[in-house]
Formats: structure tokens, sequence, C-alpha cells
């Protein structure tokens, strides 16, 4: 193929994928698939000017505007930004921008989180809300006024406080739409609450949410926004886009506390690296930092190159998405007999991994997204996160793709399948199932539970398969001479594991009964369990009469515990804990105080000394309780460093907000 062939072939796939991503809202690629496109037809462009035509899409501002709503001309035009995809990349940022200053300037740069959402312009007049624009293309965009209006972190009239600073008569700024994490994760419980399939990606929810003819809709979801520039103002501001947020934070608009000041370019180059690591962090999506001059004098001197100013420059992370084919799927067997389907993929690099498999979730999931075998499908991994298969690209469909369906026998012992009411799983209905009986004395003696220093995976398994083991009861009668033939164990090791075995006897009763891979049942249920029974043996005899009065403990769960204590496997294990002398009698924990008594604390954020356990512990033993959600019932929020929108949501109910001294001073003054 000749270049100019290759140059065309790419003006073509870029804008049919820049109509798919902007206009249907339906991408087949992923940005960082898209950004490698546009790049290669760049760099084309760059070396051989020739092959540049009018209307190549690097020279376009963005994608035309969708074609129901009302069109709105910006003020100004409204830009992308260059991407720099290393360390390197930014340097030679810095040394273009270089040449074109004289040698003796000095630059100073403000660093701000690049979000994954949706551009918004908003256009006040006289502090008054009057009109509110996506992007569209740069220069055109659709109206969006009415669903603006229903973002409540979005003022209607700046500034919100009396003492805010006097905005100019016409002000236009540009922000970002988003859904917080845990705002589109509960968008998502409800839809299929709902019976409706969710949602595959924040981003295109977002923009889908934010375009919708009915602003009704738009206000049942949860969206919210970051503003951080100035498009046009008819009075000055700022000569510093540092000047600049604090004139919006100031005037009341929702500005990210996510943002540096750096006057030595070292010094930030270091904290682009540090903070990457930091993204899973934020209660957010980014997928990168937008550096700009913090000078915005100098910033505008330097103009515009193609549709790029050059006083800025967005860092972009390592792609944490990408597209990839769904080869088949494998079903793996939990500890409680769960059967989880899991992806296996044509070979991917993401975030630094090459990743062959990833998780389906369930197959309730996998029916709603309709996601088929031979399908292309979007990958996610994040952080520390196991890979998992966001939905299907449904425009890459060829109509050879196989439909998935959850199995009839478990694909370990062939036992029947089946699917408990009012819920999405499928289980192995054989509690003697070889996989379920590793899975389960793999969780018995982990760390979360029984924590037995020495018994990895590995060993257990070894151990079934040399029949020394049988249960996780067996784990208590290990003795020297059951370890000592077995490789890597000489005699400190062993002695090592027999004194954990031995600490493990005696750990607090709610430790065991959540060891016991007993469905729905942690150590969270475990802890509200023995509140309200003495020991193993009254647990093991209480109805499900009995088990349905404790406040907490819901009918499935509590017909889940009667059911695995019926089982003649769970009374010889309990038969051989007795023999072991492992503790099955309730401790009981007194209170520090009664503080608390009737109180319902949200906590949200970072703290800076103690974790969200410590603070739900301190608040549950002085009488307290602790809750995942705000509501009118909610007495306080506790909120730290990086607060997302339960502390937002505390705001609009005028809830009281505490910070971890105030929590500490609230005991203090109630025990006063």
């Amino acid at each position: 193929m000749s270049l100019e062939q290759r140059a065309a072939e790419l003006r073509e796939q870029i804008r049919h994928h820049n109509y798919r991503y902007h206009v249907l809202d339906d991408p087949l690629i992923t940005d960082a698939e898209y950004d490698r496109l546009f790049r290669e037809l760049q760099e084309l462009e760059a070396q051989y000017p020739e092959l540049r035509t009018p209307d190549s899409p690097t020279q376009r501002v963005g994608a035309e505007p969708g074609g129901d709503l009302p069109k709105v001309a910006h003020p100004a035009p409204i830009l992308s930004l260059s991407n720099s995809l290393d360390i390197g990349e930014v340097r030679a940022w810095r040394d273009r921008i270089g040449r074109l200053l004289t040698a003796d300037t000095e630059l100073d740069y403000v660093v701000e989180p690049k979000f994954d959402g949706l551009s918004v312009v908003l256009t006040y007049q006289n502090g008054v809300l009057i009109q509110a624009a996506t992007r569209g293309n740069g220069v055109v965009g659709d109206d969006v006024t009415a669903n603006v209006r229903t973002i409540n972190q979005i003022p209607l009239r700046i500034p919100v406080q009396p003492d805010g600073p006097t905005p100019p008569p016409l002000l236009t700024v540009r922000g970002e739409v988003i859904f917080y994490k845990e705002d589109f994760k509960r968008l998502n419980e409800r839809m299929v609450e709902e019976g409706a399939p969710p949602y595959v990606n924040a981003r295109n929810t977002a923009s889908g949410t934010l375009k919708q003819k009915d602003a009704r809709i738009t206000a049942t979801r949860p969206l919210s926004a970051f503003i951080y520039d100035v498009v046009a103002a008819d009075a000055p501001i700022s000569t510093t886009q540092w000047g600049i947020l604090e004139f919006m934070k100031a005037s009341g608009f929702p500005v990210s506390k996510e943002i540096g000041l750096f006057d030595d370019f070292e010094s930030m180059l270091a904290y682009l690296e540090e903070y990457e690591a930091r993204r899973d962090e934020l209660p957010y999506e980014i997928d990168g930092l937008v550096i700009k001059v913090n000078n915005r004098l100098i910033y505008n001197e330097l103009g515009i190159v193609g549709k790029d100013p050059r006083g800025a420059t967005a860092y972009k992370f390592p792609s944490q998405e990408v597209t990839t084919t769904l080869l088949d799927v494998e079903v793996n067997v939990g500890r409680t007999g769960v059967l989880t389907p899991t992806a296996v993929l044509e070979p991917v690099f993401i975030s630094g991994v090459t990743v062959q498999k990833a998780s389906l979730h369930n197959y309730d999931l996998i029916a709603e997204k309709d996601i088929r075998i031979g399908d292309r499908v979007i990958v996610k991994r994040s952080g520390d996160v196991i890979p998992y298969v966001i939905g299907p690209v449904l425009g890459s469909r060829s109509g050879d793709e196989q439909i998935i369906t959850p199995p009839d026998l478990c694909p370990v012992c062939n036992s029947p399948v089946e699917r408990v009411e009012g819920e999405v799983a499928y289980y192995c209905t054989n509690p003697a199932c070889p996989e379920r009986v590793a899975r389960n004395i793999e969780y018995f003696v982990s760390r979360g539970s029984m924590d037995i220093v020495g018994l990895g995976d590995k060993i257990v398994r070894l151990l079934l398969e040399r029949g020394i083991i049988h249960d996780e009861a067996d784990v208590f009668f290990l003795k020297a001479e059951d370890l000592v033939d077995l490789e890597g164990f000489g005699d400190r090791k062993i002695s090592n594991l027999l004194t954990s075995i031995e600490a493990a006897k005696h750990r607090p009763l709610y430790r065991l009964i959540g060891a016991l891979g007993i469905r729905g049942v942690g150590n969270t249920i475990a802890q509200l369990l023995v509140e309200h029974v003495d020991s193993m043996d009254e647990l093991a005899d209480a109805s499900q009469e009995r088990l349905e009065t404790i406040t907490g403990l819901g009918p499935h769960t509590a017909s889940a515990i009667v059911q695995w204590f019926a089982q003649p496997h769970s009374r010889e294990l309990l038969r051989k804990f007795h023999l072991a002398g492992v503790n099955l009698t309730a401790e009981k924990e007194e209170l520090a105080s009664t503080a608390f008594a009737g109180l319902t604390f949200v906590l949200t954020g970072t703290l800076p000394t103690m974790s969200r356990d410590e603070a739900k512990s301190i608040i549950e033993k002085h009488g307290g309780k602790v809750t995942g959600s705000v509501s009118k019932k909610t007495d306080y929020v506790v909120a730290g460093e990086s607060a997302g929108s339960k502390l937002t949501k505390a705001q609009q109910l005028n809830i009281p907000v505490l910070d971890e001294a105030g929590l500490l001073n609230l005991i203090e003054q109630e025990l006063s």
C-alpha cells in the first residue's frame, strides 16, 4: 500500500470513528486505538505535507454535532489538546514552545485532571446561566441547557455566595460532565432492578444523558461536573490559569481539588509520574493530566497549531480499555459452588500486561449486554482490579457469533446446576465437588478468615491430592510427620505452620463462622450473628424463623445458614472442631459508651490517620451505626480527602459534615 493510500485509509477510518463516537455515541474502538490512528495520520502529514488534504480530520477541531438538538455557535473555538504519551514527549512539547520564546522566559505550569467525560460550554449573562452546549465540532455544539440545569453542581447563578467575585456581564466557561464511579454503579444497579440492561461505559452514558430530549430523564441520572477554563469574558478575570481557577472556585463553580501549580519543570514531571499510580484512588475516571502554561498572556501568544493550543498538552496515561476478540468462555467453580464465566480472549496488551482472560461477572450480565463468543469486546483493566469485559462492539458483528448460555452440569463433577430464586448466580449442587472443597479450604485458611500463615493455595491442593486433609477441620489435626516429606518444608517452616494453626484455634467465633463458606455469610454478617448467639452449637440449632428476626439478616441468608448446618458434612465439621479444641464460644464485646446510640453515620473519602474500617469500629463501639449511602435519615457524614458524591448529597440535604478531628471531638462532647 502506498503512503497516499494509507493516508486516505486513515482519513476514512478516523472520519467514521468520529461519527460513531461524537454523533451516535456508539464507538467501535477505544480512545487509545483512536489516538493511535490519529497520531499515525498526523505523522504522515507532517513528514509528507503533500498528503494533507483540506478535509483531513487533522484540520478539524472535532466531529459534527448530532442532528436532533438545536445548534449553538460558541463564542470562541473549543479546542482539543495535543497528546504526550510519555515523559519524553512532554519534554519535547516544552522544547517546542521554548523555541518560540525568548531565552530568559520563565514558565510555571498548572496541572489538572483530564476528565473522562463530555465537554460542556456554559454561558452566564449578568451571573445567570442562559445557555449550555456540548463541544460539538468545536465551533458549533448542541444546545443542552435544560439538561444541564438538572446537574446540581452547576450553579444557575453566580456568585453562589454573596461575598463571591462579581462576574463579567457575559462569561462563557468550559468544563466536563461526568459520573462519579459510585453514582454510575448505583445507576446500573437501578437499571438492573428495573429490568433494563446496565450501561457499559460511563463517558458514553454521560453523553447520552446530557443529550436527552426530555430533561426529566436527565434529572433521574446522577451527573456531576467540573469547570476548568474560561472560553470568553467581556471583562478581565486573571492573567494566570491558577487565578482563573481561583476565580471560578470563589464564584461557586465545581473545581477539582486535584490541581497543582509548579514553578519547576522537573518537579512537575516527577508529579506526572507519581500521579499515574493514584488514578484508581479517585472517585471519578480520568485518563491523564492536562499541563497548561500558567501565564495566560504567554499561553495566548503561543497560538494554535492545527486544532491544538501550543500552550497546553495532555499527558495521557496508558489505556485501561482495549478491544479484542472473545474466543471462548471458561466456567470456574467457586467455594460456595457459584459458577463464574471467564472470558478467554485473543491476547491483548493493556495497562502494562498481556491479558488473555477477563471476568464476565455472571450469566445475567452476559444476557443483558448480549455478549457472544466471537464478538469484538471492550476489556478494561484498572489498577489491581481483575480485567473485565465491559460489553460488545455491536457494530463489528458478522452474524457468526454464538450466544452464551449457562451450563446444565458442573464442569468439574458433572453434578446438576441450580439457580436460587432471587439470585443471579448458578450453583453446583454437590458440596463434595473437588473444586468446591479445595476452594473452601483455601478460603478457610486465608488471611481474612482463619489466617493460617504457611498454608497457601498450592500447599492446600497438595495436601488434598495426598489425602492428608479432606476438609477444613482436618487442618487443625496436621502434625509434623504429615509435612516433613513435602518439598520446601524444613523444620523451621513446619514449626511456624503448626504454631499458626494452634493460634487459629483461638480466633474469635465470628472469624470461624465467616470462614466456613456459608452462602452470603462473610465476617460482617458473622459479627452480626454472634451478637445474637452465644456459641456455634446454638447457631447450628437456630431455626430460620429465629434468624429472620435478626435485623440486617435477609431471608435468603437465613435460609442458607439453616441449610448449611443441616448437611451431614457440616455437622461432621462441627464435631471435629470440638475434638480439635477450636474456639466455638462467642465473646461479647462491651460498648465503650452509648454516645452515638441511635445515630447513623456515612463515611466518605480518605481520612488522615485512620482507615474507614477503623472509623467504623470507633463509631460502632460508641453505639452508632454506619451505612453506605446518604439519606434524610443520616445524622452525620464523616468526610476525608477526595470525598465524592456522598459529600455533595450531604450538603444538599444540610446534613452535618465532620472531618476526622470533628468525629473524635463529637465523642468527647457526648462523653463530657
